[in-house]
């Protein structure tokens, strides 16, 4: 083999197609896209045939179960400066829209949780009633101490 690993082939006769060969191709291809790729059969039959099977015509595999379009597959007309109307108001997109109510939604429940209204306002509530119910016992163990203290004072003054 020589360098570059493929073999030359230039010393080799041209093949060309005659031109009644291609015209043939070609209007059998034509005949087959009328047909709705159904074979040529005699050009009578295939004319009266194909009014019928147009009408007819089964659509292959899953297609005939799916009627949808797809939306991607219709161009996009471009629409004129003078068509564009600004005062109609802009559709937001799914990470604002989502933004937006998420604000909402920690709006709606800073309020709830401020009414006391939520399980997390409720539980704090009650820690905070638990505290609040210790400090006042400590306070009071203290003033009981601190008039015990002044009563020991006041007994050993005399």
């Amino acid at each position: 083999m020589p360098r570059g690993g493929k073999k030359g082939y230039k010393g080799r006769g041209k093949q060309f197609t005659n031109p009644e060969e291609i015209d043939r191709q070609m209007k059998a291809e034509r005949e087959k896209e009328e047909n709705g790729g159904a074979a040529p059969e005699s050009e009578s039959d295939s004319e009266d045939e194909s009014s019928e099977e147009e009408c007819d015509r089964k659509k292959k595999g899953v297609e005939g179960l799916i009627e949808i379009e797809n939306p991607n597959r219709a161009s996009q007309k471009s629409k004129k400066v003078a068509e564009v109307d600004l005062s109609a108001p802009r559709e937001l997109s799914r990470r604002e829209r989502e933004e937006i109510e998420k604000q909402q939604a920690k709006e709606r429940y800073m309020k709830l949780h401020l009414e006391g209204k939520t399980e997390q306002a409720r539980a704090d509530l009650a820690r905070l009633a638990l505290v609040k119910k210790q400090r006042e016992e400590a306070a009071r163990k203290r003033e009981e101490l601190r008039k015990v203290k002044e009563e020991a004072e006041a007994r050993g003054k005399r």
